[in-house]
């Protein structure tokens, strides 16, 4: 699966603000609770307690502590100054980087925010995130989507968009591969064979025996009935069944016979073999 899957819109908005937040989300996200105002009071300037509060409401609302927090929406820096009593939000201006580090660790260690890369984050989400694509066929932007509100609920600060989109179309990769050997490993060889004589175009014929096998009658009549029959006959005579411990979901199987009913032969040569090698 290509790495590259998401929109130019998912990249744009991941981990940054794109608009204003609207009057809902600052009452939700940028109010300072006693606990906040615990940690903020005790700092020594209106320029250290306005940028505190700015990583705090920040990191809440986008999941990453900005690197410059004076570039926030002026409405955020409004809204803090109001509830700290700043009269000035220019005064950010003096906020150092050396500061905002220092902040920074503090509210990782306060309020319990942890790296992606901080050790069973990444074994908890891909557990997650395999069940969510063995069951289902959630398209990869979905899974970016779901993986990101998992971050926001866990507390995670959210890593590289690209690190994301290559972990995510990764682990898509491993249920592939685990479903591809799933459906081979019960395959004899002569079964092999015979599925690639499906994908094979005749001469002087202008579709494959797999086309002819999917197009159904598309009137009622007697005759229509009798050939249905015998397209039944020929796809029970492959003689392919499912093995009986494979436990593969319903969902998948249903994307699976979609898939073949409506792709091309030439998508059939590209998929991965049935022996469960790519």
């Amino acid at each position: 699966m290509p790495v590259g899957f998401l929109t130019q819109e998912q990249r744009d908005g991941f981990g940054r603000y794109v608009d204003s937040p609207s009057r809902e989300e600052l009452e939700r996200y940028f109010h300072l609770s006693d606990e906040d105002r615990e940690a903020i009071q005790v700092l020594r300037g209106n320029h250290n307690r306005l940028g505190y509060a700015v990583l705090l409401t920040t990191v809440r609302f986008v999941g990453v502590l900005p690197d410059k927090p004076a570039a926030v929406p002026v409405e955020v820096l409004q809204v803090l100054c109001r509830q700290l009593a700043i009269p000035d939000p220019d005064c950010l201006q003096r906020y150092s980087d050396h500061r905002r580090w220092i902040h920074a660790t503090d509210i990782q260690n306060r309020f319990g925010y942890r790296h992606f890369t901080d050790p069973g984050i990444g074994f908890r989400l891909s557990r997650w995130l395999y069940a969510l694509c063995w069951t289902g066929t959630d398209r990869p932007g979905v899974l970016f989507e779901r993986a990101t509100s998992w971050l926001f609920t866990q507390k995670v600060l959210l890593p590289g968009v690209s690190q994301l989109e290559r972990f995510i179309a990764q682990l898509r990769s491993r249920v592939e591969e685990r479903l591809w050997f799933t459906l081979g490993r019960s395959v004899t060889e002569e079964q092999r064979l015979q599925l690639q004589d499906l994908l094979t175009v005749a001469e002087g014929n202008r579709s494959s025996r797999l086309d002819q096998l999917r197009s159904g009658p598309v009137m009622v009549s007697g005759p229509a009935l009798i050939r249905a029959l015998r397209r039944l006959d020929d796809v029970r005579g492959i003689g392919i069944t499912l093995p009986a411990a494979a436990h593969i979901p319903p969902s998948r199987i249903a994307a699976l016979a979609r898939f073949a009913n409506t792709a091309k032969v030439t998508a059939g040569h590209r998929s991965p073999r049935c022996d469960g090698r790519t």
